[in-house]
């Protein structure tokens, strides 16, 4: 086949999300997966798009706020040109709040939303209700948050793929070698991005001498229970995510130290149990899968975005590690624009060269 303008190497939210950008913008795009699409930690289950707190403002919590508000048009498009719906719904955040010290910052932090936030969303404190949904708070207050979204992560992968392919773009899966063309320093031969997860951070640490980041494994489960229009829940850590097709996902955990990716284990029970404990619909509701992974954690813990060093016409996109999917839209535009346009939009942070 013809090269492409873009090789993207890598069949996760980042990889797909740049294939699509580019191709939409009209660039020859090919997508190479050595094993499946989502076969890391984008095959998940959970799809919680949750902002950071909206405080101690930086180019990190900016970043995620364009994309976060960039959500709604990226999905809608995607769904529009693949036929597949992702999954995506901004129905908002429930949070409960333990004592009177969490009442009052997060007050506090309803007043940084109202600037921070530019007016396109809120934080608000608000009275807890029974309504079978929203969890309990020991102070009779819930934070609300206008801003969370939901996406069923491997909807929108399958959406992505479709979307890719309808635009002309080859998405390939099971390539056990990369092409050739993907090591030439020759530029008219295209570009090279690099969106392989956990391995890619290996394989860039081994190159450059030096650790960049490494994977964090996450368990998390998924319950029968139709919640479609219900918001997500927050607390302790722990997300409850209601999704389109009749489930919920609750996750998840962040482990450092693992004997296996994939398996689960007494941390995902007691998970489950928390889940149970904190949603009033889940405690009845059949657990009807168990799911584990590992995330790519960039060392600067803010995606990694840029030219590989030393390796001319060849970029890397990495470290979305539990904030992939609300950052994907926002990290597809900007190396668009970097790889198709040559325009460096990367924020302080970001650079392969901020976690070296």
């Amino acid at each position: 086949m013809a090269i492409a303008d873009v090789t993207v190497m890598g069949g996760g939210i980042f990889g797909l999300s740049i294939a699509w950008e580019c191709a939409r913008r009209g660039a020859a795009v090919r997508l190479v997966e050595r094993d499946r699409i989502g076969a890391g930690s984008s095959g998940g289950i959970v799809g919680a798009l949750a902002p950071h707190v909206p405080e101690n403002w930086n180019p990190k919590k900016a970043f995620q706020l364009d994309s976060l508000l960039m959500a709604a048009g990226f999905w809608a498009e995607v769904a529009e040109a693949s036929g597949v719906d992702p999954g995506y719904a901004r129905l908002g955040r429930l949070q409960p709040l333990a004592d009177e010290a969490a009442v009052a910052r997060a007050g506090e932090r309803a007043d940084g939303a109202a600037g921070l936030w530019r007016g396109r969303a809120d934080w608000r404190v608000v009275p807890a209700r029974a309504d079978g949904w929203a969890p309990y708070s020991p102070t009779g207050w819930l934070i609300e948050d206008t801003l969370s979204a939901r996406l069923h992560p491997r909807a929108a992968a399958k959406a992505l793929v479709a979307a890719i392919r309808a635009k002309g773009g080859v998405v390939e899966e099971a390539v056990s070698e990369p092409p050739a063309e993907v090591f030439s320093n020759r530029r008219r031969e295209g570009v090279v991005v690099w969106a392989t997860g956990v391995a890619g951070l290996a394989d860039l640490s081994m190159d450059l001498g030096r650790r960049v980041g490494a994977g964090v494994k996450g368990q998390a489960a998924l319950f029968a229970c139709a919640a479609r229009d219900r918001p997500q829940l927050f607390a302790g850590g722990l997300h409850v995510v209601p999704h389109h097709d009749g489930t919920v996902a609750a996750g998840s955990t962040s482990e450092r130290a693992f004997e296996t990716a994939g398996g689960t284990d007494e941390r995902l029970e007691a998970l489950i149990a928390t889940a149970r404990s904190l949603c009033p619909a889940l405690r009845d509701a059949a657990v009807i899968e168990r799911w584990a992974g590992v995330r790519p954690r960039a060392k600067s813990r803010a995606p990694m975005l840029g030219a590989w060093p030393g390796r001319d016409g060849q970029f890397i996109a990495n470290g979305g590690f539990k904030i992939g999917f609300g950052m994907a839209p926002k990290v597809a535009a900007v190396m668009a624009d970097l790889v198709l346009d040559g325009r460096d939009a990367i924020p302080d942070g970001f650079r392969v060269e901020d976690s070296l």
